[in-house]
């Protein structure tokens, strides 16, 4: 039994028993992955994939067992080398942040600023990914950490921490008759075309739920990734936008852009963005400085026995 024959039984799973796309990611042919196969099955003396004639369809129950196993001893053999380096040099290493546009671009530049001030020779990786792919990218362990307002706390390979509670509010051109209203009514807003975020991104369910809840059916004429692609289509006319708050800039979408925030705090409920860790992923010092910067009661005790008891 050797590693690259674990990589393998994790890749085909990965992959959906596709032997071609497993030996592209493993950098290797599709002969030499099915030797491998057999060579692991053979001194196992039990069959771990179901087939039918070359095709691999799935894992048999004991391949099921043995691929738990496979990942857990993969995820070790990668803190063995995270452990060595953070002794060999702890100022010194890279830190991955799986986030979406949002929060890399509003919550997160001034945590990262006071992150590099303290730890300058660390390489940090801002991977902006929807929140499926910072799943995907924690459980391989690409990524230290997540951050995200969806899919991570439904994860039990993950422990989640909140970061920060956040409301939507909608933006209009300055003037708009919207903004004239006393108090923003979800009937008022509906009268409207709207330009939201894309569904999966930035509370966007919650949004739906709201306006379903209240037997309402918007006309959602246009929906993106990131609020700066909402607000740009509401300064040209579009329609009203619906952002994350923290995402109007004043100085700058008040000023030259011409737009205007309004509160929506009492139409909409609050979202919870979350930071994620894969279970057993080995974390550096310097991700608990990062994780600290986030918030103050996140420190490495604190999330050390948060990782032990769940």
């Amino acid at each position: 039994m050797n590693f690259q024959q674990l990589r393998i039984i994790r890749e085909a799973v990965q992959q959906n028993f596709n032997l071609t796309e497993v030996a592209a990611a493993l950098f290797t042919s599709q002969s030499g992955v099915s030797k491998h196969i057999k060579d692991l099955e053979d001194e196992l003396g039990v069959e771990l994939f179901v087939r039918r004639g070359k095709r691999l369809l799935g894992l048999t129950a004991p391949g099921k067992e043995l691929a738990v196993i496979v990942e857990r001893m993969l995820l070790d053999a990668r803190n063995i080398k995270r452990l060595a380096d953070q002794f060999a040099d702890a100022e010194q290493g890279q830190l991955t942040i799986a986030t979406t546009h949002t929060q890399a671009r509003y919550a997160l530049p001034q945590i990262v600023a006071r992150f590099k001030a303290a730890f300058p020779r660390v390489h940090l990786v801002l991977h902006q990914a929807n929140p499926a792919e910072i799943v995907t990218l924690l459980q391989s362990g690409e990524a230290d950490i997540g951050i995200a307002t969806e899919a991570l706390d439904r994860d039990p390979a993950f422990v989640t921490f909140p970061f920060y509670e956040w409301h939507h509010a909608v933006v209009v051109p300055q003037g708009h008759a919207l903004s004239q209203l006393p108090l923003l009514s979800l009937e008022a807003l509906a009268e409207h075309p709207l330009i939201t975020y894309h569904q999966g991104y930035t509370g966007r369910a919650r949004i739906d739920a709201t306006f379903a809840a209240a037997g309402l059916a918007p006309d959602i004429v246009m929906s993106a990734l990131d609020a700066d692609v909402i607000k740009t289509y509401v300064q040209v006319g579009l329609g009203v936008g619906i952002v994350a708050s923290m995402a109007f800039e004043p100085n700058r979408d008040g000023g030259e852009q011409g737009l205007q925030l309004l509160n929506a705090a009492h139409l909409f409920k609050a979202n919870t963005t979350h930071i994620a860790l894969k279970r057993g992923h080995y974390l550096r010092g310097y991700a608990y400085r990062f994780l600290q910067e986030c918030a103050t009661g996140l420190d490495e005790e604190t999330v050390r026995a948060a990782m032990a008891l769940e």
